[in-house]
């Protein structure tokens, strides 16, 4: 995005191509000063003295006190040089002080240019915040603001978001940090302006998306009062080469390519085999056996047939047209077989074989783009296990066939990850519209995956793994657009930091990567998993939970113990408990035994009949102030698991056909007969877990993450 052609954006292109043209990588003081004043980003009173006597001058006109910095393009850290004095009180003071940081300066670089020294207001009182903005290798500007002064080195309390944002999500960041509660007034301090706070952020956001020369703004710090937000320091870093944004292709291209990948009409196996445990071959016996009705091609130079099939010398030999060519050749021979795919017009080229960057060849991987993208070929991996399509019985793999058909589609990076979410898939009886593998992803990646599963109508819920993201900002717009109708988990490989990148700057420093992709992941709404199982089994339980239509969620246990647990993975999970008001805690002590507890959770204690969890978990469905349900179940000869089960099931089918659809999840403690109880349950639209009362509370708080995020919770 560039600027439009206004006064603020003149004055700032004037700083920045002077900058720039002297080869400079950071602005001065004053420079940066101009910028935020053209932005209208509040900056203290302040001039710019070469003489100690128009120090002295500048401090008696804009009153004392004053700071004293130096304004130098080679001396960036100026508090490390010596180069800054606060709190000078008379004009002494300030011919002193101007003597000594010139001095400092000289000290710390002889070599230094020096404009002068900067005399500046000195501001006091509220909260210090940090606002800043970095150029992420990942999702580009991303803006920042946290705690600042001392606090942001020691707590890195900080929250980050991708550039431009709107008034709205510059106030969310206020909210986004864990000293949140500071900024509201604590001990009888007075609350920050939070409106004034919110348009520095946004107007921090739209100044790097105006200007993407800019690499950093650090304004560090912010004085935020009851009735302003004023940057005392401001530092501005910016690119000295070209800079240059992604082409992306347009969504609709994309969807037309991921279609014919999804949905051929036919495939060339290059590379297919006769002989059994070559890849040739599972790949060719997976299309066939897994009933994909398209046109099958099997290219063999040295076979007129393979399983069953004619088979042809060459790509070009096949007398139709070719949707999708999936290869199982060694990584050298790639090249020259993706060329002969370009001369017959294949869209997309599905690469199994390793032996390209993932094992140094990045020279060969870049020769395959190379050669793909001059023919408009869309790649998928290389170094993958292919890829499963089962509304088109598609098998596309050389892993076994998967035919349990659902909403779910499941993508992985790796190879490994891949196999364990076949397993899973298979175990648990997933139903499954995709398993995709990405590998090297030297072309397709997430978003274009998610572009065809945004459209695809046999898709319900999105799971991905992912190790990193080659265009975070391309991923970022898929997912917001998705997101709104559909929820996406992810598992982000990488969540422990190996340590900031070296920057030279406050905001630059503290935009670890993991920190980052957490916040822009959340902005974007897609539901992050903390492991691979979390993610395997948010995809499984999201698509069998209605979405929630407010935050009031009840439980209802049989065990106080497990209340006790259900509430604290509550909390964890960002879940509210709901007050009961009077005449529904009434209600609920009808069905209930008088050394029971009503309240939330309601403990309907362990020796109750099958009739007490009926009649308690009816009236949780039927009564519209109640959102959500949470189970607590506790193995009894009174009641048996499969009693429960069964019971429960009937329950949630009977408010579903009187139109009443809330998300149900229980917690089963007892003997093994509670594994086969949930499994009943699972298959009948609830979602249950034995030995846990964490993991059916961190399914619901998925799901309403994703509700939150989409906007489709009631206030």
């Amino acid at each position: 995005m560039g600027s439009t052609d206004t006064a603020a954006s003149r004055e700032v292109r004037e700083v920045l191509d002077k900058v720039r043209a002297e080869g400079r990588a950071a602005l001065t003081a004053p420079e940066g000063r101009r910028i935020c004043e053209a932005y209208g980003i509040p900056t203290p009173g302040e001039g710019l003295a070469t003489t100690e006597d128009e120090a002295a001058k500048l401090a008696a006109d804009l009153g004392f006190p004053v700071a004293l910095k130096i304004v130098s393009p080679d001396i960036l850290h100026k508090t490390d040089a010596g180069g800054v004095l606060v709190g000078v009180n008379s004009a002494d003071e300030v011919r002193e002080g101007y003597r000594k940081i010139l001095a400092n300066a000289k000290a710390y670089n002889a070599s230094a240019e020096i404009a002068g020294i900067q005399v500046q207001q000195m501001l006091g009182g509220g909260q210090e915040v940090i606002i800043g903005a970095t150029t992420d290798p990942t999702f580009g500007k991303v803006v920042a603001f946290g705690l600042g002064g001392v606090l942001v080195e020691v707590l890195k309390d900080i929250t980050f978001r991708l550039a431009p944002i709107d008034a709205g999500e510059a106030r969310s960041m206020l909210d986004g940090i864990e000293a949140a509660e500071v900024l509201r007034g604590v001990r009888g301090a007075d609350p920050v302006d939070a409106e004034a706070l919110a348009a520095v952020i946004e107007r921090v956001s739209r100044l790097v998306t105006d200007f993407p020369e800019i690499a950093e703004v650090d304004l560090n710090p912010v004085f935020a009062t009851k009735d302003s937000a004023t940057a005392a320091d401001v530092r501005i870093l910016v690119e000295t080469g070209e800079v240059a944004e992604p082409v992306r292709p347009e969504p609709e291209e994309i969807l037309r390519v991921m279609t014919k990948l999804m949905n051929p009409a036919a495939v060339a196996v290059i590379g297919a085999s006769n002989e059994q445990g070559k890849i040739g071959n599972s790949v060719m016996r997976n299309l066939i056996g897994g009933g994909y009705a398209g046109q099958i091609y099997p290219i063999n130079p040295k076979s007129d047939e393979v399983e069953g099939r004619q088979a042809f010398k060459a790509i070009g030999d096949v007398p139709g047209e070719i949707d999708v060519a999936v290869f199982a050749i060694p990584a050298k021979f790639v090249p020259g077989a993706l060329e002969e795919c370009g001369a017959k017009g294949v869209s997309a080229a599905v690469l199994i074989p390793s032996g390209f960057a993932e094992t140094g060849n990045v020279e060969l991987q870049d020769q395959v783009v190379e050669v793909a993208r001059r023919h408009g070929i869309r790649l998928l991996g290389p170094n993958i296990y292919g890829y499963y399509y089962t509304p088109s019985n598609l098998c596309a793999t050389f892993c076994t066939p998967y035919d349990v058909r659902g909403g779910v589609a499941l993508t992985s990076q790796s190879g490994g990850i891949g196999m364990a979410i076949l397993g899973f898939s298979r175990t648990t009886k997933m139903g499954v519209s995709a398993i995709v593998g990405l590998g090297n992803k030297s072309d397709v990646d997430e978003d274009d995956l998610l572009t065809f599963f945004e459209h695809d109508d046999n898709t319900t819920c999105v799971a991905m793994h992912l190790e990193d993201l080659k265009d975070g900002r391309a991923f970022v717009d898929a997912a917001r657009r998705i997101t709104k109708k559909k929820p996406v988990v992810v598992l982000k490989a990488g969540r422990t930091a190996l340590g900031a990148r070296a920057a030279s700057s406050h905001t630059g420093a503290l935009a670890g990567d993991d920190k980052v992709y957490d916040d822009i992941l959340r902005q974007a709404g897609v539901v992050r998993a903390p492991g691979l199982n979390e993610m395997l089994e948010y995809a499984r339980g999201l698509p069998l939970l209605p979405t929630p239509q407010g935050e009031n969620v009840v439980i209802i246990t049989g065990a106080g113990g497990s209340g006790v647990l259900l509430s604290d993975a509550c909390v964890e999970a960002g879940l509210s408990l709901m007050d009961i008001p009077p005449d529904l805690d009434e209600s609920f002590r009808k069905f209930i035994p008088p050394f029971g507890a009503a309240g939330n959770p309601i403990d309907i204690t362990g020796g109750e009949p099958p009739s007490t969890y009926e009649a308690t978990v009816r009236l949780g469905l039927t009564d519209e102030r109640i959102h959500a349900l949470i189970l607590g179940y506790w193995h009894t000869i009174v009641t048996p698991p499969m009693v429960f089960a069964e019971l429960i099931a009937r329950v949630v089918r009977e408010a579903r056909d009187q139109g009443i659809d809330k998300p149900v999840v229980a917690s089963l403690a007892g003997d093994t007969e509670v594994e086969q109880a949930c499994e009943y349950l699972f298959d009948h639209g609830v979602v249950a877990y034995p030995y846990t009362t964490e993991r059916p509370v961190q399914v619901l708080g998925a799901k309403y993450r994703w509700a939150r995020s989409a906007g489709l919770l009631r206030p």
